[in-house]
């Protein structure tokens, strides 16, 4: 039985994960420049899952947060410094809507992660009261 709480467990480290990258992308949503020095705006991650917790048991882990290879948003500014020489400015791919809902949900599962683990846990307490 507490192999189902590694299970919720699991579920809850996955999900804050992929909380944190979306509040990331939020975050950079009109970024112009990428942190790294590389070309273009700052690119929209997303954070891949995986079944099993990654050691071979039961569960849920993130696999790896990569780069959404889509293009970027391209916006007539002829007067911002990012600007390119036609006057256009190439922003995150990113759309705040999107982002907003996937946010929700996480924010969701989350939730009934944390609903599985009191569940379990009241099962247990019922069982060792059953026994004792």
């Amino acid at each position: 039985m507490f192999g189902l709480l590694d299970v919720s467990s699991s579920a809850l480290t996955a999900q804050r994960v992929r909380m944190d990258t979306i509040a990331g992308n939020m975050a950079n949503a009109f970024t112009t420049e990428r942190a790294d020095g590389g070309p273009g705006p700052y690119r929209r991650k997303v954070a891949l899952f995986e079944s099993g917790d990654g050691r071979g048991r039961a569960g849920v882990h993130v696999s790896g947060v990569v780069e959404d290879p889509s293009a970027p948003r391209l916006a007539y500014e002829p007067g911002h410094p990012s600007a390119d020489a036609r006057g256009y400015v190439a922003y995150p791919n990113v759309d705040i809507q999107i982002e907003m809902v996937n946010m929700i949900e996480a924010a969701r599962a989350y939730e009934a992660n944390v609903t599985a683990m009191d569940m379990t846990k009241s099962m247990l307490a019922n069982t060792l009261r059953i026994i004792a």
